[in-house]
């Protein structure tokens, strides 16, 4: 059936699938010769509300099972908090619409992990870090007990059913029920040495939450002691109080992602985190760059003139943002003179990790780092993949990643 018009044409369901939608992607990664450097995307997304029937089953509470899966067959959905949906640009961006009818090839891999393959090849990705769309408003759900039992059973399937199929192109890091440090704790425990489990994953969209409560603190030292990675992933809520001035999705969406991470970043350096867990590597998703170099030179004006509000800092605060990561997307790449000074001042060589956010609407190809004029062939290296494949121990795929890895310092981590 004719569905959308393309250049002029008409064209089909079966035409429309991932790897026709992104043959310029293909054509520009061959052009690189990107297929010849490990690159590692740290923050892909998958639909888990496609999955519901497959991971609900594995809650623990048959209470909030039963009216979980009730209220699933009822189409109220499962857990997600009502967002005005406008991610897919009014329906112009078709693989939201069109993901569904998209055909997998029967008794093979889990569909998701098909379509994974897909975008992956075209974009020359060697390693995904899968994370879910929908739960990532997980925080915002009004029974602490619903986000302890929903993390419990996607992190299960995930672990069980679907990263066991990947071959190894797939990792995660895995939702924490944020909410209850003792349930975060137990995830940590349980999960924490399975199989392409790089680290954990704390959704910043919160009513509530204090990174530096003391009720977190033996959730840190197990995932420092164990050596998984921590990571901030934000997002946008057009419903918190301060945003419902903003008139356009745009808005909401600019601030919002960038904001949420500003504020958990801002409490994590000044009570003294980095300081108290030195070897726990740490992760802000999702929330863009330009904001680092702002915030760097804000908290150290305000450290150098109330120095006695963080005494457990031992540097300025801009020195322990410099220790920690920061994914790349989306790149904010107007001002190219802007862009490097962020890249100098967060030393982006080794700090800075590549991230597509793909499929969302305003996901990053590789070229786009892969382009930037000021960057040395090490860096682009390092960030596209390099760094985060020591980081979470991703070995090289063919023998020319190898002599890459090698080139550049990672490949004997990466083998450590």
């Amino acid at each position: 059936m004719d569905l959308i018009a393309d250049r002029g044409r008409r064209v089909t369901v079966e035409e429309l699938n991932t790897s026709r939608l992104l043959a310029h992607a293909r054509k520009q990664a061959h052009q690189r010769n990107l297929d010849d450097i490990v690159i590692v995307d740290v923050d892909a997304h998958h639909y888990e509300n496609e999955n519901y029937s497959e991971f609900l089953p594995y809650m623990e509470n048959d209470v909030l099972r039963q009216l979980t899966m009730s209220g699933l067959k009822k189409n109220r959905g499962a857990f997600t908090p009502t967002q005005v949906g406008y991610q897919d640009m009014g329906g112009r961006v078709t693989r939201y619409p069109m993901r569904s009818t998209e055909k997998t090839e029967g008794g093979g891999a889990l569909r998701d992990v098909q379509l994974g393959y897909r975008w992956m090849d075209a974009m020359s990705v060697d390693y995904s870090c899968l994370f879910p769309t929908g739960m990532l408003n997980i925080g915002l759900h009004p029974q602490k007990e619903m986000e302890v039992e929903l993390c419990w059973a996607y992190n299960r399937w995930l672990t069980e059913k679907v990263l066991p199929e990947a071959d190894g192109r797939f990792y995660s890091m895995l939702c924490l029920p944020f909410g209850d440090p003792e349930a975060s704790l137990r995830q940590v425990e349980t999960f924490g040495d399975r199989k392409h489990v790089g680290g954990f994953m704390v959704t910043t969209v919160r009513s509530h939450m204090a990174v530096y409560d003391n009720a977190y603190m033996k959730l840190y030292r197990a995932m420092e002691e164990r050596g998984p990675v921590l990571s901030f992933h934000s997002g946008p809520n057009w419903g918190e109080p301060i945003y419902k001035s903003c008139n356009r999705f745009m808005a909401a969406h600019a601030l919002g992602f960038s904001w949420y991470n500003v504020l958990h970043c801002t409490n994590w350096v000044v009570n003294g985190m980095g300081e108290r867990f030195p070897k726990l590597p740490v992760i802000w998703i999702e929330s863009g760059i330009a904001w680092v170099p702002f915030l760097m030179q804000r908290l150290d004006h305000e450290y150098m003139l109330r120095p006695s509000e963080a005494p457990l800092l031992k540097k300025k605060p801009s020195d322990y943002m410099r220790d920690m990561y920061y994914s790349s997307q989306p790149m904010e790449i107007q001002d190219y003179g802007a862009m490097e000074c962020t890249f100098r001042m967060m030393n982006a060589e080794t700090q800075l990790l590549y991230a597509s956010d793909y499929p969302h609407w305003d996901f990053d190809l590789p070229s786009t780092v892969w382009d930037l004029p000021f960057l040395s062939e090490k860096a682009k290296h390092n960030i596209l993949g390099g760094t985060a494949a020591r980081l979470f121990k991703l070995p090289p795929r063919n023998e020319k990643q190898k002599e890459n890895l090698k080139r550049f310092g990672n490949l004997a981590a990466v083998a450590a």
